[in-house]
């Protein structure tokens, strides 16, 4: 027990080191500064900041925290010639990504948790871990989708110009889409008045419903697409 334990935890420790490597601190600073500039921004203007405008405020951020270590994990083992040893051991390369995309994950909830608690005590009071699970459902399905595109292009960069595009396009429709159930930036905070409650909780959850399902048909896809090794290597 204690071997394996051991094991768990240095196979852990040996991949955030990865996760680290290379451009992620670029992200990891673009995206604290993000915060800290709206944050400030929101603690000197007249208006009242809500719950809405945290949830809002935090997507961003989580994008880039997620961005590089989701769409360029593959491809960094290929620029150091770690593939072929990886692709080389039978299944291995279904855990390893696996490994890294939770790890990347859960490293991404843990600091949309601190964001959020920095934000509850400069700006305003807001359900911490209510927030973080909310935030998660919108990040999750664009790092599945963002790690499936990275297995179909087999690359890094091409994979980073699709999400750009289909981002952008979301960003165009924002207002159409605003509190429409197709909208994966959905803020579930910002309660429209034309509405009652309940038909915005069914609202809520169909969307909620559909990116938990495109997650899971996502990741399922790019686990078949890397039995393909020939492909990458």
């Amino acid at each position: 027990m204690k071997n394996k334990i051991h094991l768990i935890t240095s196979m852990i420790r040996y991949n955030l080191k990865i996760i680290f490597a290379n451009k992620f601190i670029y992200f990891m600073i673009a995206a604290v500064a993000f915060y800290l500039l709206v944050t400030t921004i929101m603690l000197f203007s007249d208006g009242i900041p809500g719950e809405d405008d945290i949830y809002s405020t935090l997507i961003f951020p989580g994008i880039l925290i997620l961005f590089y270590p989701v769409i360029f994990n593959i491809q960094n083992d290929k620029d150091s010639r770690m593939l072929e040893i990886i692709f080389s051991i039978p299944n291995y390369r279904y855990k390893i990504y696996l490994l890294r995309f939770i790890i990347s994950l859960l490293l991404l909830a843990v600091i949309l948790l601190f964001m959020t608690l920095v934000s509850v005590i400069t700006v305003v009071q807001v359900p911490i871990f209510y927030m973080v699970y909310q935030l998660m459902y919108p990040l999750l399905f664009i790092a599945c989708l963002s790690f499936l595109f990275t297995t179909l292009v087999k690359n890094a960069s091409g994979a980073a110009v699709i999400m750009v595009i289909i981002g952008l396009f979301f960003w165009i429709m924002a207002e159409p889409l605003e509190y429409s159930k197709w909208n994966i930036f959905l803020n579930p905070f910002n309660i429209p008045s034309d509405i009652s409650y309940s038909i915005w909780t069914n609202i809520v959850f169909q969307n909620r419903l559909m990116l938990v399902t495109g997650s899971v048909i996502s990741i399922l896809w790019a686990l078949i697409n890397l039995q393909k090794r020939e492909r990458f290597v």
